[in-house]
């Protein structure tokens, strides 16, 4: 499948699906999820990054139970906005995961998401590094998949009941 723009994607979605969101580093991916009305992103889980189509399997079972109708995938672009070898790697493995999953994604601009997690996680929840390193990557990928929801928020052609 090719990658949608992200205010199009709700549009593909059928009544009740969610949207899985990741946010993919080069030890964990982040996987965060939608509730079905597409109001709130929720930390699900992290995956240990391994090959594409190991993951895809794990991917797979994960969007078939909890019927996931699209992927928002963090894009890594350079801090001054630009499309780097980063971004590239992200697009490249989104469209692929896409296409072994059969579902549509869209890429979203994830810039400092691990940072703002880590920061709260320190100063708001005063957790410890260790714990920390278990809960950043689903957390950011949470984070990530919520300013894609509010930004496409209204946009969608379908009323949801």
């Amino acid at each position: 499948m090719s990658l949608f723009n992200p205010q199009d994607l709700r549009n593909v979605l059928q009544t009740d699906q969610r949207i899985l969101g990741l946010d993919p580093g080069s030890k964990t991916i982040g996987v965060a999820l939608t509730d079905v009305s597409l109001m709130l992103a929720s930390p699900f889980m992290g995956l240990k990054r391994r090959k594409l189509g190991e993951n895809a399997k794990e991917l797979a079972e994960i969007t078939k139970r909890q019927n996931v109708g699209a992927l928002v995938v963090g894009l890594p672009l350079s801090l001054d906005g630009s499309f780097g070898p980063a971004a590239r790697a992200a697009s490249d493995w989104t469209t692929a995961l896409s296409e072994r999953l059969g579902i549509p994604a869209c890429l979203w601009d994830e810039r400092l998401s691990s940072s703002a997690v880590n920061r709260f996680l320190i100063q708001d929840a005063d957790m410890t590094r260790g714990r920390r390193a278990e809960v950043v990557d689903k957390m950011a990928a949470a984070y990530m998949l919520q300013g894609w929801l509010d930004a496409t928020k209204g946009k969608s052609e379908k009323t949801f009941l």
